[in-house]
């Protein structure tokens, strides 16, 4: 597949470090005579070709080794790596990370750290953290070509402006692997990340259509306008929305605040008294959410959550009907297996398509993990690594 890797085409899941927020708030504290009783018009980030193809990938079956996601890949497109062989190994791993400023970005980073361990043929794993800073992260890259490294990792911070510096990267001659979110240039040897914001978003909103009756009252939290994932995240839930019998009573942004997060529900109890569905694009105050419906003393609805354990707990706890649509941390696991295989000389997809699971009331019970902190993610392919549990915790 020939295309440019881009931001558009996928984002972390809760990578939001660095984002600026761009467009004006659909929500956000407006009057109740401003609040939408229907799905919005179409979003601007809206793709139907991006969306027709993420949720394609969601029924193809994956390629790779059994109960290995973060090694199986979607329809790849393998290219040749034979001019970067490097036999031997003593490999020098470098990687330019965006930041570890939120709890997926930290279980992802500890999740790629157990994974170099895996390896005896990395003798040295440099690593510069961009602190959610573009110019820092553009520093960060140049800096590492005179470092030696027999390859070079870049989860990009944003998007546009990291791209020249990944050019130049290419430049140098080591193999660039770019995964979590893209950039707008082709010159890496391998992209990677899980299916993209638009498969996320579907998954929750096809859920609701499924388990809220016609006519039933539907919630939208948001956390950020202007990011691109959310924004597909979004734009999928409302074309589905949309679509469908369901009302969209509001779309709010919390700010991933949790207090801030609560209020809102409580707002929406009092004005609308009955909430039907709650849909979310990260799920990271989904407790929150939830704990406005039980201090008001109401039914909880259908949720739509994530994969950190507070809320699998409370799903399991308390009989939620919900879902948890993922952007698996596993796929932190993936740079260091493309690298080395890429030194080895062996063919890699020019865009590393990894599943994306969701968990649901037949699998939840397999994910909750009652000795892990909170904001750990379930989907860390982590477990069977040497070190766990221990650095999650």
């Amino acid at each position: 597949m020939n295309r440019k890797l881009s931001v558009v085409a996928v984002a972390g899941a809760l990578t939001l470090a660095g984002c600026s927020s761009d467009l004006p708030a659909q929500g956000g504290g407006s009057s109740a005579a401003d609040k939408p009783t229907q799905a919005a018009a179409k979003s601007k980030f809206f793709d139907q070709a991006e969306y027709d193809r993420q949720l394609k990938f969601r029924s193809v079956s994956p390629e790779g080794p059994d109960g290995k996601p973060w090694e199986q890949m979607l329809s790849p497109e393998l290219v040749d790596t034979a001019k970067f062989a490097k036999p031997g190994g003593n490999y020098h791993l470098c990687f330019s990370n965006a930041s570890v400023d939120n709890p997926w970005r930290q279980v992802g980073f500890k999740t790629m750290k157990e994974e170099v361990k895996l390896h005896k043929e990395i003798t040295k794993f440099t690593v510069l953290d961009a602190e959610a800073k573009d110019d820092k992260q553009i520093s960060d890259i140049q800096s590492f070509a005179s470092q030696g490294c027999s390859a070079l990792i870049v989860s990009p911070n944003t998007t546009a402006t990291l791209t020249p510096a990944v050019e130049a990267a290419c430049k140098t001659n080591v193999p660039v692997i770019v995964f979590d979110r893209g950039v707008t240039t082709n010159c890496p040897v391998t992209f990677i990340h899980p299916i993209g914001g638009f498969a996320f978003g579907a998954d929750g909103a096809e859920f609701l259509k499924e388990k809220v009756k016609p006519g039933g009252k539907i919630l939208a939290l948001r956390i950020l306008p202007g990011v691109d994932v959310l924004e597909q995240r979004w734009a999928a839930a409302n074309e589905i929305f949309a679509g469908s019998e369901l009302k969209v009573v509001g779309v709010e942004f919390t700010d991933g605040d949790a207090a801030k997060t609560k209020s809102i529900v409580s707002d929406y109890i009092q004005r609308e008294g009955t909430i039907d569905g709650l849909w979310m694009d990260a799920g990271a105050t989904s407790v929150a959410a939830i704990e406005a419906f039980q201090d008001a003393g109401v039914p909880i609805p259908a949720v739509v959550g994530e994969d950190q354990q507070d809320f699998l707990r409370m799903w399991k706890t308390e009989k939620l009907t919900a879902i948890a649509p993922t952007y698996p941390t596993y796929q932190w696991r993936t740079p260091v297996i493309a690298a080395l295989n890429i030194l080895g000389g062996k063919q890699v997809p020019k865009e590393w398509v990894l599943p994306q699971p969701r968990i649901t009331q037949d699998n939840v019970e397999g994910f909750v993990k009652q000795d892990m902190p909170p904001l750990h993610y379930a989907m860390c392919g982590c477990e069977s690594m040497s070190g766990y549990p221990a650095p999650w915790k």
